[in-house]
């Protein structure tokens, strides 16, 4: 595919695999995206404009270290050598594990030979808080002299920061110290690697010191056959006076100077060592012990996010200070407004800006995603969900997945879209579409589930036994039979069990604010946007039309108010803002309605940045055939629990 004539300034995302490089790169870019090979090979790099700079990122394949001798390794690294016009980069933004610092700062010392502007990026930085590990950010910005965030990709955390920081990218220290034969070798070469327009010399040295043949091009491209084999020659003298290869050599150059910067800004909470705490985890994983305490802590759960943030929060917070003085005092203030349609559009109960747009998001989720975080950060925090992932593996593999398919799905209470992100993880094309597939039907992300929590919990418990008891059958149903259509095979499970600890409530609490706000900072403009485009839509007869026109399946077959045409598009556009509708919209329904209701809005329809991202992800033929799946199943689901509930009578009251 061309890439465009008008060239921005090109920035390569680099790092190892499995670091949530390419998350964060579709974080900065989003879905507009282009695929094209790197000139001379078969790999396929990645083109993004970042939104609202004159940058683009290359998203590149991992790359273990700059020593690595498969072509994709190759790519990732020559890049930064490259002048041609297509793939000529200005900087890098390098990637890495936050609860790996040592082999993190061992590749930014290894980038750093290439003299190219750096960002380092430390992703996944709440798996490293929940392992204890507090890491200085200042003082490692200020060893290698370059800037250094931290962020948690699958949800966004953090990418304003790196995206703010990418016009002023520095050229970081080279830290490593080499044997005095290898400095005399870099500095020989130095002199014949001089008059061109090549980044590194000293990169290149060390790359043929390695006897890296992809780099011997780069040497003829720039500076002719004969100085490659001055430098050959002189390479394979230098290599003499080691006996170890010169790549180990180097690793353990790296490693060592890592180690030394670790010991400066790292700091781990040691584990307490309790015999009790110790048993409790292996207890954990063993099916008779294991699943009474994962139905205890599902209970738990149910208390605090339900019982004490849904009702007891949501009560205080959106019925006594919105809907009791705040919107009552806003009514009076807006009241002498000359347009009607202006005011109505601020203030109307169900489209305004300022009751379905603001007070609906921070009365209604903020409170209930606030603890919802703060007891899966307990959970993360405390080393549980890991054993939950082996006490687990038996059963996902019923459905094609081992247990490392708990945690995106676990993820899918935080964000189904960033969930489908983190299908990367798995190890298999098959269990990566039957992840998917699990997420689609009938996750409910953290902003939908505060709602849920809200309107089941002036149900009966038969409404929520019900529609939890449908979503797990068809899950198991559906994954049972994708196990068998799905060609291919299904990984053993491998995983490292951090050890138990008693979480830190204060930095519990403080990540469940920072995700909270996050979210908050996202969501409220969504939510003010739906209810202005909504509102303007039904003043111009819109709804009316698209009422009538579904009336016979939403009515007719599924037995629901009209209002849940309005329920279902803003479902579209953000799944917490059409369950938060439906919440508004509660009293015009029957219990029956809201149960039918729910479960159309929980399988249905994903909303527009999920569908971005299955496409993305799955291809457009899966990705689509995946959505048609999951929509006719849905429908027809709907339509026998209405029509089964009202032949044997079931109302839920």
């Amino acid at each position: 595919m061309p890439l465009p004539a008008k060239m921005n300034q090109r920035i390569a995302v680099v790092g190892k695999m499995n670091v949530g490089k390419t998350t964060l790169f579709g974080q900065l870019c989003g879905s507009k995206i282009k695929s094209f090979n790197f000139p001379g090979s078969t790999v396929a790099l990645t083109l993004g404009t970042i939104r609202g700079l004159a940058i683009d990122l290359i998203d590149t394949p991992g790359a273990s270290s700059i020593f690595g001798s498969n072509e994709d390794e190759q790519v990732s690294r020559h890049i930064l050598f490259s002048s041609e016009p297509d793939t000529a980069t200005c900087g890098a933004v390098l990637v890495t594990d936050a609860k790996n610092l040592k082999r993190s700062i061992a590749l930014a010392l290894q980038y750093a030979e290439y003299s190219v502007p750096l960002l380092l990026d430390l992703n996944m930085i709440d798996e490293a808080d929940s392992r204890g590990i507090t890491i200085d950010i200042e003082l490692l910005s200020e060893i290698l002299d370059i800037d250094v965030c931290t962020s948690v990709a699958t949800e966004g955390r953090g990418v304003q920061e790196i995206k703010g920081k990418l016009t002023n990218l520095r050229v970081p220290l080279q830290l490593a110290k080499y044997p005095a034969y290898v400095e005399e070798y870099l500095a020989l070469t130095a002199k014949l690697l001089t008059g061109n327009a090549i980044r590194s010399a000293r990169a290149i040295a060390i790359l043929l010191l390695a006897e890296d043949k992809a780099v011997e091009q780069i040497v003829v491209q720039h500076f002719g056959m004969g100085t490659l084999e001055t430098l050959k020659t002189l390479a394979e003298q230098y290599r003499r006076k080691e006996s170890a290869s010169f790549s180990s050599t180097m690793a353990e150059i790296y490693n060592k100077t890592a180690d030394g910067i670790v010991k400066r800004v790292q700091h781990t909470d040691p584990p307490i060592k309790s015999q009790t705490i110790e048993q409790f985890g292996r207890l954990c994983t063993r099916p008779l012990t294991g699943v009474p305490i994962a139905l205890f802590v599902a209970f738990l759960m149910y208390l605090f996010v339900g019982s004490f943030g849904a009702t007891f929060l949501v009560d205080l917070i959106n019925g006594k200070l919105f809907g009791g003085l705040l919107i009552p005092w806003f009514d009076r203030l807006l009241a002498p407004l000359p347009s009607r349609f202006i005011h109505d559009m601020i203030m109307d109960p169900d489209f305004g800006v300022i009751p379905m747009g603001l007070f609906l998001a921070t009365g209604l989720v903020f409170p209930v995603l606030l603890c919802f975080y703060f007891f899966f950060g307990f959970l993360e925090d405390s080393g549980y969900l890991p054993r939950l992932s082996v006490l687990l593996d038996s059963i996902f593999r019923k459905i094609g997945l081992n247990g490392k398919g708990v945690l995106p799905i676990v993820m899918g209470f935080s964000c189904v879209t960033m969930a489908i992100l983190t299908t990367r993880m798995l190890d298999s094309r098959k269990q990566k579409t039957i992840a998917t597939l699990v997420l689609l039907l009938g996750i409910p992300c953290a902003p939908m589930l505060a709602v849920l929590f809200i309107i089941l919990g002036k149900m009966p418990a038969s409404a929520t036994l019900t529609l939890s008891g449908i979503i797990i059958f068809q899950i198991l149903l559906m994954g049972f039979l994708a196990n068998k259509l799905v060609p291919g095979k299904r990984a053993s499970l491998l995983m490292e069990l951090p050890p138990m600890r008693f979480p830190k409530p204060t930095r519990i609490l403080k990540s469940a604010f920072s995700r909270s706000w996050f979210f908050m900072k996202e969501a409220v403009p969504v939510f003010i946007a739906a209810s202005l485009v909504v509102f303007v839509f039904d003043r111009v007869g819109g709804l009316h039309l698209i009422e009538k026109a579904l009336h016979p399946v939403v009515v007719g077959l599924l037995g629901l108010p009209e209002e849940s045409v309005t329920v279902f598009l803003k479902t579209m556009i953000r799944k917490e803002s059409g369950v938060a509708t439906l919440q508004h919209y509660s009293a015009k329904y029957t219990n029956l309605q809201l149960v039918v209701n729910l479960l159309m809005m929980l399988l249905l329809m994903p909303c527009i940045n999920s569908v971005v991202v299955i496409i993305k992800e799955r291809g457009k033929k899966a990705g689509f055939t995946m959505i048609a799946i999951v929509t006719s199943y849905a429908l027809a689901l709907g339509t026998v629990l209405n029509h089964t509930c009202h032949l044997f009578g079931i109302t839920f009251k």
